[in-house]
């Protein structure tokens, strides 16, 4: 069956709740176990809980210190009700910046993975994001490699983007393999 993306008119959060019916709908097509999403204050994933049963949500939040140093976007109060709703939170440096963006900001100049980052957002912001996050879980160990998982991302609030694609450790990145895009803010 031919699959279509959904483009959305305008990125950001107006598209969260669209986004989400159009994740339940492809899922029920398929036989995917794991769901990472991008949700900083995990409020996002907390809808997407509400929605998905059968199928391991993982929560990807900013690193402490993206904002500001020692603080996380996440409480520690969302934190538990994502626990306790079975979600798991991964926090961790950006697969596609990380410490390459210190030594960018500190000496000039870019490195490679914020080439392969710029890239991807040639798509869309929620493109970069989905591909990012399941590098990182992958290198975790919480997502298995080589495995169809659909990933969710966005621009800034809320969530917009959703890929179906098999990650690898972010050490093979070029093997990474996008199957599907559900749904983009249009290009």
């Amino acid at each position: 069956m031919e699959k279509s993306i959904t483009y959305f008119e305008t990125p950001g959060k107006t598209n969260t709740d669209e986004l989400i019916k159009l994740v339940k709908n492809r899922l029920k097509e398929s036989n995917i176990k794991y769901v990472a999403i991008a949700s900083a204050s995990g409020k996002s994933a907390l809808k997407l809980a509400d929605e998905l049963k059968d199928v391991t949500i993982v929560n990807v939040t900013h690193y402490s210190g993206f904002k500001e140093p020692n603080v996380l976007d996440i409480s520690n109060e969302m934190r538990k009700k994502l626990e306790d709703k079975g979600i798991i939170t991964y926090v961790g440096s950006h697969a596609l910046s990380g410490a390459g963006r210190g030594i960018s900001n500190k000496f000039g100049g870019i490195t490679p993975v914020e080439i392969v980052a710029a890239t991807l957002r040639m798509l869309s912001q929620g493109i970069k994001v989905c591909v990012e996050i399941s590098l990182m879980l992958s290198d975790a160990g919480i997502i298995p490699v080589n495995e169809e998982t659909l990933a969710i991302g966005g621009t800034g609030k809320g969530v917009d983007t959703g890929i179906i694609l098999s990650s690898v450790n972010s050490a093979n990145i070029f093997d990474l393999k996008i199957h599907e895009i559900i749904a983009m803010p249009r290009p």
